[in-house]
């Protein structure tokens, strides 16, 4: 089955559907559809089932108009990927063959100045995926100064946290920050620009969207998801774009695959050892070619990394002796 093009074509797709290898029959879950690039991509390889969940309203509706061209083969759910296994299981599915995640914001978020993603346009300080909830303009305004430069430093890896939060009390202090623009030329108003050329609001805008949409907490709760809905022998495929959400996925895949490392090597065995649930397919983190870093810009941060379950019981442990 062909289906109609999709404006937006993902990061690492030939190497994704590698990973995923869909076949005739099987099921395959799109965690974070978007626009539905993956999605189509698995559908055009095999007469798979393709179960895509989204927490995005546009991205949502961009999937129900894919749904009504492909009924018996495509399925959009709203919600977020840290809910897999309630949603799947509310539909009465309970195991599939593969998963993939395309972490973060996406291209079409980004592009529109409304949804106060980027400081590349001016728009309301928004950030919020769901369209619900506190927005990064309320947690600009209200949070403690200390506590911002925390958020800053921690989530956007920012070395000039504290200096951006006493600047942001200091403007909220006489007028509240409602906007991209706003936020952007406070930030660079007393962080250097940095050699490579990145612009100096980047690491805070990172950190003030995590938060606001609580990325790496639902990152961990879609890889254990991915743990309990996959069939021995599944596939999973993660595409990272910063090294916070990498870290997030080495360290489950390591800690899943049973790849520990001992505190020193004169230490006695660790008193718990997991039975591994994965085994990885990746050893190092795959990432895109040149070609395709200059056909696609935001390419060139990805990392790709991928493993197979095993048959082993959810984070089974036994006890050493």
């Amino acid at each position: 089955m062909m289906l109609s093009p999709s404006e937006h074509i993902p990061v690492l797709l030939p190497e994704v559907l590698k990973i995923l290898a869909p076949k005739d029959g099987e099921i395959i879950i799109d965690g974070t559809f978007g626009r539905g690039g993956y999605s189509r991509a698995i559908l055009e390889q095999a007469k798979t089932f393709v179960w895509a969940v989204d927490r995005d309203p546009e991205a949502v509706q961009c999937g129900q108009e894919m749904e009504k061209k492909c009924p018996r083969s495509f399925k959009i759910l709203k919600g977020r990927f840290g809910q897999l296994r309630e949603l799947l299981s509310s539909h009465g599915v309970d195991q599939v063959d593969g998963i993939v995640f395309d972490v973060g914001v996406s291209s079409p978020q980004i592009d529109q100045p409304a949804r106060g993603f980027s400081f590349r346009g001016d728009g309301p300080l928004d950030m919020r995926m769901e369209q619900e909830g506190a927005t990064a303009a309320d947690i600009v305004n209200t949070l403690e100064e200390k506590a911002l430069a925390d958020l800053i430093y921690t989530l956007g890896e920012e070395r000039f946290s504290r200096r951006i939060a006493r600047k942001i009390k200091e403007v909220r202090g006489q007028k509240p920050i409602m906007t991209t623009q706003q936020l952007a030329e406070i930030v660079k108003s007393v962080v250097p620009r940095s050699k490579d050329g990145m612009d100096p609001a980047t690491r805070t805008f990172q950190a003030l969207r995590i938060y606001v949409n609580d990325e790496l907490g639902e990152l961990q709760r879609g890889l254990e998801g991915a743990e309990q809905l996959l069939k021995p022998g599944g596939r999973l495929a993660v595409v990272t774009f910063h090294s916070l959400e990498d870290r997030c996925v080495k360290n489950f895949l390591r800690d899943r695959s049973g790849a520990f490392k001992s505190v020193s090597r004169h230490a006695p065995p660790q008193a718990f050892a997991q039975i591994p649930t994965f085994e990885l397919i990746t050893r190092r983190a795959i990432c895109p070619p040149e070609d395709e870093c200059q056909r696609n810009p935001r390419a060139r941060s990805a990392k790709l990394r991928a493993a197979r379950r095993l048959s082993a019981s959810v984070f089974e442990k036994k006890e050493g002796k």
